[in-house]
Parts: C-alpha cells; structure tokens; sequence
C-alpha cells in the first residue's frame, strides 16, 4: 500500500553557534518530533506546513517553497490501527513566536540545536534529515542552504 502524505515544517532560528530547531511533542505518546499534518486541498502544501508550525507550535515565519526532503514513519491512528506515511519538510525560518497557539494545552515545545534534536527524536529518516540540516550538507537544496 502506498504510504499516505502529510506535510511538515522545520521551524528554525539562527543563533550562535548554529540554528535552534523547534521540536513539538506528539499528542498521543508525548514523543518529540515536528509539526506536521495532512495536506489542505486549498493550501499549497509549503503554506500548510507553515500553518501545522502555527497550530502545534506556535511559531510563524517565512516557510521555504523548496523541500528539505522526507521521511517516512508509522502513524498510529487507534490502538490497533496504523498507517505509513512520507513526510515531506519544508525549512521554516522563523520570526515570531507566539504566546497563545490552537494546540498549546496538547503540546510541548523546546527550542534546541540540531544536533541535540537528534538525540530526542526516535523517527530515524527525520534524525538524517536534521543530521543533514545541523551540517549544511550538500543534500539541502542550494536555495535552502543559501537561506540559511
């Protein structure tokens, strides 16, 4: 069965030393991770990346149109049902944080660097992508490593 898409924003903030990554906690296993949901049929799948950073973590900012990559993880839906999905990430670089967000009461957020990241999160494709993220590796599109 093909893996369903949902869509994803690496919030990121310069600092120094290197960018701090936004990650959020899942709802259902508090595990961490990063904002992500299902594509809107209105919603250029960058924008809905970028309202998924709003609505779970509270941030906003310039969302990039240019991928980072995927993942690909198992969703679970129910007890005994679950789903693989791709998610494609899009770089979120961001400029405001809000006090008040849809999902705060359901989340937690924690700003920290990538390389730290990568120790939190369990989904093994997100932990390469944000390996490559941490190093500016040739693998980000130029634009995106240009950005950043």
């Amino acid at each position: 069965m093909e893996p369903l898409k949902q869509v994803a924003a690496l919030a990121y903030v310069e600092a120094p030393g290197s960018p701090l990554v936004l990650l959020v906690t899942t709802r259902g296993r508090g595990r961490w991770t990063i904002p992500k949901g299902w594509p809107k049929s209105k919603l250029a799948d960058a924008e809905t990346a970028a309202r998924e950073a709003f609505e779970e973590g509270g941030v906003g900012g310039e969302v990039s149109t240019s991928p980072l990559g995927t993942y690909d993880y198992t969703k679970r839906l129910h007890t005994f049902s679950w789903v693989r999905c791709q998610v494609t990430v899009y770089p979120l670089r961001v400029d405001r944080q809000f006090l008040a967000w849809p999902e705060k009461a359901s989340r937690t957020v924690v700003w920290v660097s990538a390389d730290k990241a990568v120790k939190l999160v369990r989904e093994r494709h997100l932990v390469e992508l944000l390996r490559a993220f941490a190093g500016r590796e040739p693998t980000l599109p130029a634009k995106i490593a240009n950005d950043l």
